[in-house]
């Protein structure tokens, strides 16, 4: 038929162009960063495989940090003390494992691991500068959604000294409403320390160890002689003749530097950010941190430099 819209087409008229067909989206170069994963061939699907977060449980780590309090600080309050935790938890896995080596006479073993648990804590005495940031007001906006609750409390922490030695039954009573917590701190508290350890060994050596000190109530705190000094002294001034035990001692040296260091920085910090009020422990704060400055772990280690 003459007139119809498809012949007006055909026709050339006025009637408008029929619309472009559509165009494919151009992709997106690669980015350089793109290109580098791409040629190292990396794993990107997990789907059907253990990533790292599979490995380290991070959703069950990362979910462990519940604040109580609407501060913005309080974050960094518990991740400092869970790192720390952390980290101690490493270290009584070292110091343990050391002091069943020395007991068995296997000094390299024993040197590595101590020497690890003297970095570790470096890095714990490094974690108090982070924490040192928090200033009094805002640590007094989370003070009281900590209750009781105190760093004093922490059963690593006490297995860790009873372990080097500072042995006090009083700090088994934190630990008593937890049977298995409990069992911890005891067995710590009841077993040699690692000095205790070093000084068998030096008796094993053949080197004139008081025999009071081989074989004793291992839940007292150990008090110095001068007849383990005078052991001790012997290996300093012949290092040659017992070098593995000389460098036991310079170990132990390491060792009580940097507690010393862990010690007196957690002093510091807790005077700047609550200055002289009472912990929430129960102590008198700093007060009580500056008395455990004077504990000595290895006495006789320290004073025999005097007689060299």
């Amino acid at each position: 038929m003459h007139g119809s819209g498809d012949d007006a087409a055909h026709a050339g008229g006025d009637a408008a162009p029929p619309p472009p067909a559509a165009e494919a989206t151009p992709q997106a170069a690669a980015s350089p960063g793109e290109h580098i994963v791409a040629d190292e061939g990396a794993q990107l699907d997990f789907s059907r495989d253990m990533s790292y977060g599979d490995y380290l449980q991070l959703d069950r780590l990362l979910d462990a940090q519940a604040p109580l309090s609407p501060a913005h600080d309080e974050l960094l309050f518990i991740v400092q003390h869970q790192t720390s935790e952390l980290w101690m938890k490493l270290m009584l896995h070292e110091l343990s494992a050391a002091v069943r080596a020395v007991a068995a006479d296997e000094l390299p073993a024993a040197f590595k691991m101590l020497a690890r648990v003297s970095r570790i804590m470096e890095q714990l005495v490094h974690a108090w500068d982070v924490l040192a940031t928090m200033t009094p007001p805002e640590y007094s906006a989370i003070r009281p959604f900590l209750s009781r609750s105190s760093g004093f409390q922490s059963w690593q922490y006490r297995c860790i000294e009873f372990t080097l030695g500072n042995k006090n039954a009083a700090m088994l009573k934190p630990h008593a409403h937890r049977a298995d917590l409990l069992a911890r701190v005891d067995a710590a508290w009841r077993a040699p320390s690692l000095y205790d350890e070093a000084l068998r060994l030096l008796a094993r050596r053949g080197l004139p160890v008081p025999p009071d000190k081989l074989a004793r109530d291992w839940t007292q705190a150990y008090t110095a002689d001068p007849g383990v000094e005078a052991a001790w002294l012997a290996v300093y001034q012949a290092p040659q003749a017992h070098w593995d035990l000389y460098q036991l001692g310079e170990e132990l040296t390491d060792l009580e530097d940097a507690f010393r260091l862990w010690r007196f920085r957690h002093v510091t910090t807790v005077e700047r950010v609550i200055g002289f009020k009472r912990g929430t422990g129960g102590t008198s704060g700093v007060g009580y941190l500056r008395r455990m400055l004077d504990v000595v772990l290895f006495p006789e280690i320290w004073s025999l430099r005097t007689q060299l």
